[in-house]
């Protein structure tokens, strides 16, 4: 039997961009990307950040992103 290839949840990460050095962002990985998403939100620890994914907002935003995959 294959071995179904499942894909991380949704991570907090320092920011890369120097604009927002010091900040968190979310990313979000999906199966069609090489890359994973970046919600385009900016938090001020990672603690923050990571609520927020488990927020109810959070979750729909994250299933925003991840709904055209679906189809």
């Amino acid at each position: 039997m294959k071995k179904q290839k499942t894909l991380p949840g949704a991570f907090a990460a320092l920011t890369k961009d120097a604009r927002f050095a010091g900040t968190y962002e979310v990313l979000v990985p999906a199966p069609e990307r090489a890359r994973p998403h970046r919600v385009p939100l900016q938090f001020p620890t990672q603690e923050s950040a990571e609520s927020w994914i488990h927020s109810p907002e959070g979750k729909d935003a994250i299933q925003e992103l991840l709904a055209p995959a679906r189809k």
